[in-house]
């Protein structure tokens, strides 16, 4: 068998997962994931739509966007109000002309045993992860929907597939995520736009970061992660661009896991075969 060349440093690349050119909207991008969706999506090339309850609270973040070279605007936006999600839209469409890439990320939990959990905390949590998703990408769906083009990515969660103690309504709002990203893909797929979820596993968050400061509890998760450590932020980079992307274009209505393989069940580290 006779190989052909190396290719040259000269040699064209494909441009793959360039967003250069599109506009991209995440919720809650104050702190958290949101911000490193919103990172990694301008690294992508995106201009970034970014929001908050309080605007004024993305001030830093606006100097890192720039820093980047990306354009941004900023809106306040608090997806359990109905004319605050149609207001950030409208004001996200007035500055760009459009939105075509919608990171749905804005939720919150309350962390609870499920005899204590309050009518008001199931109120809460449900109406900002689940009820306040869907009305954002219903919002900002009808744009996509017009042009014939969009990307949502719905964040849900590995709590979207498995069940844990003390997460009653929030496994709940992530699953229902996971069943409304199918839906939704099925509606608005034949307009050309997308609807995806990428769920995340245990990664350390403003929400949770209380359990990490317990190095047995630490460790006990890494026991039931594959990979042997919690999430970093980073590694989500790739599969929000990717989910982003033209390249994604044949993908809808899927749940993308990135857990380091949690939901596979794993409850214990199995002994190293030994070698012969």
């Amino acid at each position: 068998m006779t190989l052909g060349p190396s290719p040259s440093s000269s040699t064209p690349r494909l441009p793959f997962f360039d967003l250069t050119g599109r506009i991209a909207m995440v919720t809650g991008t104050s702190r958290g994931l949101g911000q490193y969706f919103a990172r990694a999506l301008a690294r992508a090339g995106a201009d970034l739509v970014l929001t908050s309850r309080d605007r004024s609270a993305l001030a830093d973040f606006e100097k890192e966007i720039t820093a980047l070279g990306r354009r941004y605007c900023s809106v306040a936006l608090d997806v359990c109000k109905e004319e605050s999600i149609h207001s950030a839209v409208a004001e996200a469409e007035s500055t760009f002309g459009r939105i075509d890439i919608l990171v749905n990320n804005a939720g919150m939990n309350i962390r609870k045993p499920a005899l204590d959990v309050t009518w008001d905390d199931w109120n809460r949590i449900l109406d900002t992860n689940l009820r306040g998703a869907f009305f954002v990408a219903q919002a900002a769906a009808k744009g996509m929907i017009d042009r014939g083009y969009g990307r949502i990515i719905n964040i849900g969660s590995v709590t979207s597939v498995a069940g844990y103690a003390g997460l009653g309504p929030y496994g709940a709002s992530r699953g229902g995520i996971r069943q409304l990203t199918m839906s939704l893909a099925d509606d608005w797929g034949p307009y050309g736009v997308t609807v995806n979820c990428l769920a995340p596993g245990w990664f350390r968050t403003e929400q949770n970061k209380i359990m990490y400061e317990s190095k047995e509890w630490v460790e006990y998760l890494c026991d039931r992660i594959p990979v042997k450590r919690p999430g970093r932020p980073e590694d989500l980079d790739g599969s929000v661009v990717f989910l982003a992307s033209e390249e994604s274009r044949y993908v809808t209505g899927q749940t993308l896991l990135v857990d380091g393989g949690i939901s596979t069940g794993a409850t214990r580290a199995l002994p190293k075969p030994s070698g012969r």
